[in-house]
């Protein structure tokens, strides 16, 4: 799609975004997609439907980016954030996975959940969103500060680069095993066996087939993951001679464009992109504090109010809007803690449950997998020390219910077992 106008170009993808996020946010309400409870089930119940459910998600982002890409439609090598990057910061993607992971936990669902549940009414999880903004929002700035010449992000994390694994070529499984126009093809092949395994394994189960709401969630929260890496990938600007993306229109705006209006403020929030949750909500702080101002309106912003309006609709469709508050001060400390935990995780692991397991995952980056797995790892381990500590009350010590849990997920031997399993 070549357009020749910047403000036209923008429109067309702002509006594409919109209106995938407005789906997003109403399927997402209607079928009860979500992450968190997706582990809580697991660990609570030893039920795997809405986890099929997220794992349905990321297998079609993955086939969807795989094939797109190798049929040009898709760039995710130039996306924003890069997933693909040669550094390779582990210890950032592991550590931060696992704080969102219990954040999540304590706030009652991940950065996606939090914006249906604000969409249905719910005032605290209104409060987690803006406690989240403020953190992306300030970690995310390229402002020095404390006269340091470095960023808050580079005060607190910048050691983690220090044990980062730089790559010959990109951190994804294709780059890993090819170079060059061959690591397109190792994409592809690599995504549609991945892929196609992970389908069979969703499938597989009966009580999954016949569940139409867990289908219907994955499938669309999967191919709006797609539609909008094709939009953001698709759209291009002409200056009568030759094609431009979007981030190279802007970057060569003073030899491009007749003149600086409507220039934005920066190139790289337009380069090719898909959902993500954590990183908008800075954005969108951002937008409000410039006067909404349209220079600094990305992607981000309009993904945050899309789904936001899209679970409001769904939520006055079925009746299921009502507004819910805080049960107690250690309810509000508890959303508040998991704001601030998923706010930093989010930023360090550079993305969320959607942002990292399904859109970056779907690149086949290195980073989406051990957040996805840090994630998971962190929720559930929350989760089973939670639960120990309910049942045994004063005899489960916070170290006695974290052992047990460790045994529980199979990541200790039995033999230290310090609580009986209920």
């Amino acid at each position: 799609m070549v357009f020749e106008s910047f403000p036209t170009a923008a429109a067309v993808v702002l509006g594409a975004t919109f209106v995938l996020a407005f789906i997003l946010g109403a399927v997402a309400n209607k079928a009860n997609f979500c992450t968190m409870g997706a582990v809580s089930d697991w660990v609570n119940m030893g039920d795997l439907g809405r986890m099929r459910a997220w794992i349905l998600a990321i297998a079609v982002a993955m086939l969807g980016v795989v094939v797109f890409e190798s049929m040009g439609l898709v760039d995710a090598d130039g996306a924003f954030p890069p997933y693909r990057m040669a550094n390779f910061n582990w210890i950032a993607h592991a550590l931060g996975g696992f704080m969102f992971g219990i954040g999540m936990t304590f706030g009652s669902g991940c950065g996606s959940k939090t914006l249906i549940r604000v969409g249905g009414g719910n005032i605290k999880s209104l409060m987690v969103m803006l406690v989240i903004a403020v953190i992306a929002f300030w970690l995310t700035t390229r402002q020095p500060v404390f006269g340091t010449g470095e960023t808050l992000y580079q005060l607190m994390f910048g050691w983690t680069n220090q044990l980062s694994i730089t790559m010959s070529g990109g951190q994804d499984l294709g780059s890993i095993v090819a170079s060059g126009e061959a690591a397109v093809w190792a994409r592809l092949i690599i995504g549609l066996v991945l892929g196609l395994l992970l389908l069979y394994w969703v499938f597989k189960a009966a009580d999954f087939r016949s569940s139409f709401d867990n289908i219907l969630g994955g499938l669309v929260v999967g191919l709006v993951v797609i539609g909008a890496w094709y939009v953001t990938s698709s759209v291009q600007v002409t200056d009568g001679m030759d094609t431009y993306e979007m981030r190279a229109y802007i970057q060569d705006w003073d030899f491009l464009a007749d003149d600086p209006e409507g220039r934005p403020a920066e190139a790289m929030p337009w380069s090719s992109q898909s959902f993500t949750f954590i990183n908008p909500m800075g954005q969108s702080l951002r937008y409000v504090m410039a006067g909404f101002d349209n220079s600094v309106l990305f992607f981000g912003v309009i993904s945050l109010v899309g789904v936001i309006l899209g679970s409001l609709f769904w939520a006055l469709v079925s009746k299921r809007f009502r507004i819910e508050w805080f049960a107690s001060f250690r309810d509000f400390v508890n959303h508040f803690i998991g704001a601030v935990l998923m706010g930093v995780g989010g930023v360090l692991a550079m993305g969320c449950t959607v942002g990292q397991a399904i859109t970056g995952t779907s690149t086949l980056a290195l980073g989406g997998f051990l957040t996805f797995a840090t994630i998971v790892l962190g929720a559930a381990l929350t989760m089973k020390v939670q639960y120990y500590k309910m049942v045994y009350e004063d005899e489960a010590t916070f170290l006695k219910a974290l052992v047990t849990g460790l045994v529980d997920l199979k990541l200790l031997p039995g033999s230290m077992r310090k609580l009986e399993a209920v």
